[in-house]
């Protein structure tokens, strides 16, 4: 691969637009930042990261994560290095011992595992350079106010598996449930 010019960057917001969901991926310190364009799913995914919402069962970005503890592997950064033809692509940079292991990943899967457990990340400069927007040009309207709220999204799930559960008059359930529901308020 060549050599790559990388700064470090944060996950600045993840928004709804015209185009699609989009994370923005902003160098720190800089005036500018990456829409990267993301699927639905994806997106939520990244909240729910950021948001440190509890899940009742691990996503694919939890389960990853877990996998690599158990294998006592640690990820050490992710990485954005190229856009080619419109398509993002990333790495994730892990150790094992004294083993450095590299994975190809789709941005939109780095993202999701960067949010969970606060990893570096870093972005080619060279695409900050083709693909940045000033962050000035990004409406005053908080771009998160249109993307989902990942806990409100599983407040909602727990409150219809609350009505199954009263409807089947598993009551025991929906104690269960009704706690797990006033825990997120």
């Amino acid at each position: 691969m060549k050599n790559i010019m990388l700064v470090e960057a944060e996950i600045w917001t993840v928004a709804r637009t015209d185009k699609g969901n989009a994370v923005l991926v902003k160098p720190i310190g800089s005036e500018r930042a990456v829409p990267i364009f993301i699927g639905q799913l994806e997106a939520q995914s990244i909240l729910i990261g950021l948001g440190n919402v509890p899940m009742p069962r691990p996503l694919s970005h939890d389960l990853f994560v877990t996998m690599m503890e158990k294998l006592n592997s640690t990820i050490d950064r992710v990485d954005i290095t190229e856009l080619k033809d419109g398509t993002f692509y990333a790495r994730i940079v892990m150790k094992q011992g004294l083993k450095k292991i590299v994975i190809d990943s789709r941005p939109s899967d780095a993202l999701g595992i960067t949010a969970r457990i606060h990893c570096p990340l870093y972005i080619a400069e060279s695409i900050v350079e083709e693909a940045g927007i000033a962050i000035n040009l990004i409406t005053e309207e908080d771009p998160k106010v249109d993307a989902p709220d990942p806990q409100e999204m599983e407040r909602s799930r727990l409150e219809q598996e609350l009505q199954k559960a009263v409807d089947d008059e598993d009551y025991e359930e929906a104690a269960r449930l009704r706690d797990k529901i006033n825990e997120l308020s």
